[in-house]
């Protein structure tokens, strides 16, 4: 697959393959599905207004606290280094700064070259033909976003042999709320569709926040990634949360990580500022 996503020169004959097998329509970004709260399309964030000088925390309005991104465009907290999932709030269309601004990353797309193959066990799969630095995003996660009812009508029509893809994002805000998105690339989806888990995964998801609260499932390397290597990530979210002490002994009987179908649920624990409807870290 080529560093760019749009069609057709980023999708190889193994990407055409998958797709035919498995009637797949190919989206760049989140559809809207049945139920779903707010269409993923719309734009209702306000831009900065950043437009001499260079998006920086405490002048631009995307920035509240910190740099989301490092000069390498690597993500700045990532794996252990993080307690726990930072809120990530790129520049959007509506910002007066420049396309080069060093807070847009996701919304650019792909940058490395991405293979879909087919693994030896697993089905499908996608791995990179490029080498990738730890941090750097790598694809997202697309597809409908939809409501809580139709998720559980769709899983209700699933049979033992269909593969769930459906995917549960739960963002722990400000006063206890809970913000839940559910995305399900089955029947229109991306690249990242093909991911396959990993107990050991070295891709991490990241909900990203552009144009409006819906977030785009954003994946960055853990580690390293070497060219060939297969891209993975852990559906159950837990490689993300690592656990404290407290945690691990109130959860001691949990079951451990082993080979999943693609039953998603990713948890996210966040704070957000009772004066802004943006969450913060």
């Amino acid at each position: 697959m080529a560093a760019s996503e749009e069609e057709p020169e980023a999708l190889t004959e193994q990407l055409d393959v998958a797709r035919r097998l498995e009637n797949l329509p190919y989206t760049l970004d989140h559809v809207a599905g049945p139920g779903g709260d707010t269409d993923p399309t719309l734009i209702t964030f306000p831009g900065c207004v950043c437009l001499k000088t260079p998006c920086l925390p405490g002048t631009c309005s995307c920035l509240r606290r910190e740099k989301n991104y490092d000069d390498n465009l690597c993500l700045r907290h990532i794996g252990s280094e993080a307690k726990c999932a930072e809120p990530v709030f790129e520049c959007n269309v509506l910002c007066q700064c420049s396309d080069h601004c060093r807070n847009r990353v996701v919304q650019r797309g792909l940058q490395f070259h991405l293979q879909v193959f087919k693994t030896d066990r697993k089905g499908w799969g996608l791995r990179t033909l490029d080498f990738i630095p730890k941090g750097r995003f790598v694809c997202e996660y697309a597809g409908e976003v939809l409501g809580f009812p139709e998720v559980q009508r769709r899983i209700q029509l699933q049979t033992i042999h269909d593969s769930n893809y459906i995917i549960a994002v739960r963002e722990h805000v400000y006063n206890g709320q809970v913000m839940e998105t559910f995305v399900d690339p089955t029947s229109i989806g991306n690249i990242g569709r093909f991911l396959n888990h990993s107990c050991e995964p070295n891709l991490l998801m990241i909900p990203v926040r552009i144009n409006s609260m819906v977030p785009k499932l954003a994946l960055f390397a853990a580690k390293d990634i070497v060219p060939e290597e297969e891209l993975s990530y852990d559906y159950s979210g837990r490689f993300l949360n690592p656990l404290d002490s407290e945690d691990k002994e109130s959860t001691h009987h949990r079951r451990p990580c082993e080979h999943r179908e693609k039953t998603n649920v990713y948890e996210a624990r966040k704070r957000a500022s009772p004066d802004t409807e943006q969450l913060v870290p």
